[in-house]
């Protein structure tokens, strides 16, 4: 008996069982999405039985547009079918800029209200005019976007963590952008990545975060502002370096909404179960 109790009591030490333990309400009860780009090399060789694994996982959100090898059509037939929406896609910086209209247009086909921008060209390093011409396209195409009742997000990534005056060129971007054009969406692993909380960015800004990528990244990984790592360090949530309980505790304090798992790992097809699993017995 005192064997078991040694083993029960070093199983509960671990960061997903110990979640086991807990009382009280869950702490994460909102629909579980997913980014499309975590599949990009599962979609070319079968779209329906990524479909239909994800629908068998219970999400039913996810971020996209389409893959490069079926319309948007198609595609949104097949998410119909299985009950999985599309409240965001992600564009690129230079599509958004040279043709926002075919963007807004995109989205409405999609029935998506968020349109989500992931990375801003610059050099080796993220500079104060980078972050100004951002600040310049994002409110001009933001006004755009909402006009057509669309909200334009930036997907932080980390590289934008630099210091600039008593905060970071992110805090620059956020603070010079225009909140009636211009919102955010936190991923949670690159603004750890590039030196940021990201609970207290959340609580920071919170009239500004409107969407979450959850991910994790190995222990032992250190911190840059590349906006870059291995895919291989991409891990389940609840085994690496981040606080997954306070990440998401001021995520619902704040009131986000939509929340997407994106696991670029090799092993993301083992991995969103142990995710999904984590999150979902979390409590209060």
């Amino acid at each position: 008996m005192k064997k078991i109790t040694v083993i029960l009591s070093l199983l509960l030490s671990l960061p997903i069982l110990k979640s086991f333990s807990q009382t009280g309400s869950p702490l994460f009860t909102n629909a579980i999405g997913v980014q499309a780009y975590t599949y990009r090399n599962s979609f070319p060789t079968g779209i329906i039985p990524v479909l239909d694994s994800v629908k068998a996982l219970g999400i039913t959100e996810m971020e996209g547009p389409n893959p490069k090898n079926i319309s948007p059509e198609d595609f949104k037939k097949l998410l119909n079918e299985r009950g999985i929406t599309m409240p965001s896609i992600g564009v690129d910086y230079g599509l958004i800029g040279k043709d926002p209209y075919q963007v807004v247009s995109l989205a409405k086909f999609f029935g998506s209200t968020f349109v989500m921008v992931a990375w801003i060209p610059h050099g080796k390093t993220f500079t104060i005019d980078d972050a100004k011409k951002a600040v310049d396209d994002f409110n001009r195409e933001g006004k755009i976007l909402k006009d057509n009742g669309i909200t334009l997000c930036y997907h932080d990534h980390g590289y934008e963590f630099g210091p600039y005056g008593d905060g970071t060129l992110l805090d620059y971007i956020i603070q010079n952008t225009n909140p009636d054009y211009v919102s955010f969406e936190m991923d949670i692993m690159w603004t750890f990545h590039g030196g940021g909380d990201p609970a207290k960015l959340l609580y920071k800004y919170p009239s500004r975060w409107k969407m979450l990528h959850l991910k994790d990244i190995r222990k032992g990984i250190a911190n840059d502002l590349t906006g870059g790592t291995n895919t291989n360090n991409d891990v389940a949530l609840g085994t690496g370096q981040l606080d997954i309980p306070g990440i998401l505790r001021a995520a619902k304090a704040i009131g986000i909404q939509h929340y997407f798992i994106e696991d670029e790992s090799p092993n993301h097809a083992a991995q969103i179960p142990v995710t999904i699993a984590y999150i979902r017995r979390l409590k209060e």
